[in-house]
């Protein structure tokens, strides 16, 4: 079963990428920049940067909002190709870093999401753990997109 869903998993992302790896990589590329939009707009939300970011509440809210699942919708591909076609490697560390941090991620977009619901926690925990996404985020680019990009291909 699994193997008939990792073939049409293949098929679709060669459809527009030229590899599996190349389509982690881009995706991987958009989650970091929706990340970005995360950061900005989540310090716009606490009263920072409103120069560099000038767009109102209601609207930065909503930017807010549909960008992390975005984010969330665009690695779904990545987490199914790493969890079960890749699967945890230690061969070297970078591979390791990846698959340590990896595990992480959807732990860390859970904890998010709870501070975000749960109003009974200081005002400073929130952009804590938004910026510990962000870290993740911003770890697994560099160790697997950033790394296809300057040792293997820049292209699709």
């Amino acid at each position: 079963m699994l193997a008939s869903v990792s073939s049409t998993y293949s098929d679709i992302l060669t459809s527009v990428f030229s590899t599996t790896i190349a389509a982690k990589a881009w995706l991987a590329t958009g989650a970091g920049v929706l990340a970005i939009v995360q950061v900005s707009t989540g310090a716009r939300i606490f009263g920072k940067i409103q120069h560099l970011v000038p767009i109102s509440p209601p609207h930065v809210n909503r930017v807010h909002r549909w960008s992390g699942r975005l984010a969330v919708l665009v690695t779904l591909p990545i987490a199914f190709h790493c969890i079960f076609i890749l699967g945890f490697q230690t061969y070297d560390a970078r591979v390791l870093a990846h698959s340590i941090v990896g595990s992480f991620v959807y732990g860390v977009i859970a904890v998010k999401v709870f501070f975000v619901h749960d109003r009974d926690h200081p005002r400073w925990t929130l952009p804590l753990v938004g910026g510990a996404l962000f870290a993740v985020i911003a770890t697994l680019w560099m160790t697997s997109s950033l790394w296809y990009f300057t040792q293997v291909n820049f292209g699709f």
